[in-house]
C-alpha cells in the first residue's frame, strides 16, 4: 500500500546537506544517459500561469547511493504555477509527486512536492556553486526575497563560506523582513545594481519575466545563477550577459525549448550540462576572470531523487500515512 506524505513529513526528513549530494548524483545520472526523461509538458492556462507534467525513469545501477532505490526510480511530478496566488495568500508554485516501484509498477508513495521543489532547486544551485564558482568566492548577492531566496540563503553557504551577503527586493517591506529574519547577517541593498556590483556569486530569485540583471553590473569572475523564467516568452537575464558568460544548464534539450534566455543564443552557446561538469566529462570554469552562468529549469529526476530520499527516510522514521487505493 502506498505511503501518503504531507509537507510536514517531507520537512521533517529532508536535510539540505544530504540533498545537495543527492542532486549531484541526479545531475550526473541525467547527463550520462542513465535517465529517460522528456522535456516537461506544459498547458498554458493564461499569461505566466501553467500546469506541467514531469515524468522520469532512472535505470538501476549497482553503485548508486541508497536514496536512489534498489530497482531504479520511476515517477512523476505534477506542478502548477499560478503567480496570482500571492494575492490570495497561497504559494505560487504547488506540486504533487508520485513514486512507483520501478520493478513492478506499483504505486509506492504520493507526497507534497511544493517543499521538495523549493529545496531541490536550492540544492542544485549549490552544486553549481561548488563546481563553477571561484574557490575564493566571498560575496553573495541575492535578487529577491521570497521562497527561493530563503532556501538558497540556507543552501549556498553550505558550499562556500561567504563573508558578505547582500539582498535586494522590489518590495521594500519584504526585503526588510528577509534581511532581519535570517540567522546569517544579510545586508539590504538600495538597488539591484548595488547588490550585484562586486559580488562573486549572484542569484536571480525574482518572479521577473523581463531581465532583472544588467551585464554592466556583473564583475569579471562572477558566477550567476538564474532559476526563474522557464517559458520561451520569458527572460530574466540581460541578453548581453548571456552572450558574455560561459553558459551551463541542467538540460540542453529543455534549455533550447523552454528558456527564453537561452533560445535566442542557440544550443551551441551552451558549454555543458552541469552533470557533465560534475562527472568530469566537460570542463567547468577555465579562469578566475571567466563569468559563469547556470540557467536552472529544473529536472524531473531531481524531484524524483529527492522524493526517493524522502520516502526512504520516512519509512525509516515511521512517518506518513499508509493508504489503500
Amino acid at each position: 500500500m502506498p505511503l501518503w506524505l504531507a509537507e510536514r513529513d517531507v520537512r521533517a526528513v529532508l536535510s539540505l546537506p544530504e540533498l545537495i549530494g543527492a542532486m549531484e548524483s541526479a545531475l550526473v545520472a541525467f547527463s550520462t544517459g542513465e535517465v529517460d526523461q522528456p522535456v516537461r509538458t506544459a498547458i498554458e492556462i493564461h499569461d505566466r500561469t501553467f500546469f506541467a507534467s514531469m515524468p522520469a525513469y532512472q535505470r538501476p545501477a549497482y553503485e548508486r547511493p541508497a536514496y536512489d532505490g534498489a530497482h531504479g526510480i520511476l515517477g512523476a511530478k505534477l506542478v502548477t504555477v499560478f503567480p496570482e496566488n500571492a494575492a490570495r495568500g497561497l504559494h505560487t508554485h504547488l506540486a504533487a509527486i508520485s513514486l512507483f516501484d520501478a520493478q513492478t509498477g506499483e504505486l509506492t508513495a504520493v507526497m507534497d512536492g511544493r517543499y521538495i521543489t523549493e529545496l531541490r532547486t536550492a540544492a542544485a544551485s549549490a552544486v553549481s556553486v561548488r563546481h563553477l564558482a571561484r574557490e575564493d568566492a566571498a560575496i553573495l548577492a541575492i535578487l529577491g526575497s521570497g521562497v527561493q531566496a530563503r532556501s538558497h540563503l540556507e543552501a549556498l553557504p553550505l558550499v562556500r563560506p561567504f563573508r558578505e551577503i547582500r539582498a535586494w527586493s522590489p518590495t521594500p517591506e519584504h526585503l526588510r523582513e528577509f534581511a532581519s529574519a535570517r540567522a546569517s547577517p544579510v545586508q539590504p541593498a538600495g538597488s539591484a545594481a548595488d547588490a550585484v556590483r562586486g559580488a562573486d556569486v549572484v542569484l536571480i530569485a525574482t518572479n521577473a519575466v523581463t531581465p532583472a540583471i544588467d551585464n554592466a553590473w556583473v564583475a569579471d569572475g562572477a558566477h550567476v545563477i538564474a532559476i526563474g523564467a522557464c517559458r520561451p516568452s520569458q527572460r530574466e537575464i540581460d541578453a548581453a550577459l548571456v552572450a558574455r558568460a560561459t553558459l551551463f544548464v541542467d538540460s540542453r534539450a529543455a534549455a533550447v525549448k523552454e528558456s527564453g534566455d537561452v533560445i535566442p543564443h542557440g544550443g551551441e552557446h551552451i558549454r555543458a550540462e552541469l552533470g557533465e561538469v560534475v562527472c568530469g566529462r566537460k570542463p567547468g570554469r577555465r579562469s578566475a576572470e571567466e563569468v559563469t552562468l547556470y540557467k536552472s529549469l529544473g529536472l524531473a529526476i531531481e524531484d524524483l531523487t529527492a522524493a526517493a530520499l524522502v520516502y526512504r527516510r520516512a519509512r525509516e522514521q515511521g512517518r506518513g500515512l499508509t493508504v489503500n487505493l
